[in-house]
């Protein structure tokens, strides 16, 4: 992910008090029975905004500096969510003892009570949009589009979402085209577009090709809670290096299930994720302490500078010194 896109989620997140999750509902109040309830929140901040798009329609973009984070629609009747994530990475744990993992342009849809309302963020960051449809009230007033196409809220989530209850998507053009114009909207144009894509949205799932798109691969949530393990021990000492056999054998899990399950988690294998975690907390470290190049890059778990300099640029585009002055001037100037 660009580093200018988490500097857009910072932005974004400016208003959010440190430690809480704020939120702001725009327009009407949702209809009777239509409600978001917040059921989860860590000691870090968010901003989550919702609409009420149509009866029984809520739409949520969350942007959230955190681990985990949890909303609840209601009541459990027949209810339809699909959530996009836009940057970052989520898990859902269901109730067969499996977790969904999402990653930038990727769908997760869930039928009420399939998932577990609390959302893990490994990345500490994500950005999202979250559409829950109450389906009695959405078939007792469909929009028009949906009512000449013959859609029916139900019998769509049934095909979709099957026994289980819950279908992941992964990235694809289609997705992207219906929610990549909805995140940066002048205030205006906001609900015209939202109902616009909702119906668009909508109409693209009841296509027999949706129901057949691959799937993304879940995992077990042992294996799920295993990597994040192996990441705490990662990142908890940076001038620590440790093998993907080292950490396979203390951690008692197969080699390539390590692999796998990190990267469908973190969303990179183990050494490119370290490597740009490394580079990030390098950034912070320049931001926050004075220390000199070199010991930065010690702090970080590099012996040579000439290394972490061009890691750090490869990375941010700048070298590690530019970036620091980048910095200071920007402070001096507010």
């Amino acid at each position: 992910m660009g580093m200018s896109r988490l500097c857009e989620l910072e932005e974004k997140l400016a208003e959010a008090p440190q430690g809480k999750l704020l939120v702001k509902r725009h327009g009407t109040e949702p209809a009777a029975g239509v409600c978001m309830e917040q059921v989860g929140f860590d000691a870090g901040r968010g901003l989550a905004e919702l609409w009420t798009v149509f009866p029984g329609v809520v739409l949520l973009h969350g942007c959230y500096s955190a681990r985990q984070c949890g909303f609840r629609s209601g009541p459990l009747r027949p209810a339809l969510e699909v959530n996009h994530c836009r940057q970052g990475r989520a898990g859902w744990e269901t109730p067969n003892g499996r977790t969904a993992c999402l990653g930038p342009g990727d769908l997760l849809l869930h039928a009420a009570g399939a998932c577990e309302p609390v959302v893990s963020f490994p990345l500490g960051f994500y950005e999202g949009i979250s559409i829950s449809a109450d389906l009695e009230i959405l078939e007792r007033e469909p929009p028009e589009i949906l009512r000449e196409a013959g859609i029916e809220g139900r019998q769509l989530a049934e095909k979709l979402c099957g026994q289980s209850g819950y279908a992941a998507m992964p990235a694809s053009a289609q997705i992207e085209h219906i929610f990549s114009e909805l995140y940066d909207l002048p205030p205006r144009l906001r609900m015209p577009y939202f109902k616009l894509k909702f119906q668009e949205l909508l109409l693209f799932l009841s296509m027999p090709e949706a129901a057949g798109t691959p799937q993304p691969d879940r995992y077990h949530t042992r294996q799920v809670e295993t990597v994040r393990a192996i990441h705490a021990q990662l990142t908890e000492r940076l001038d620590r290096r440790y093998t993907i056999e080292e950490l396979a054998r203390q951690h008692l899990i197969n080699t390539s299930a390590l692999k796998a399950a990190f990267k469908a988690v973190y969303g990179q294998p183990v050494a490119a994720y370290m490597r740009e975690y490394r580079v990030r907390e390098a950034a912070r470290l320049l931001r926050e302490e004075g220390g000199s190049i070199a010991e930065v890059a010690a702090a970080v778990g590099y012996e040579s500078q000439s290394k972490f300099s061009a890691a750090f640029k490869e990375v941010f585009q700048v070298l590690p010194t530019a970036y620091r002055k980048q910095f200071q001037r920007r402070q001096e100037q507010e």
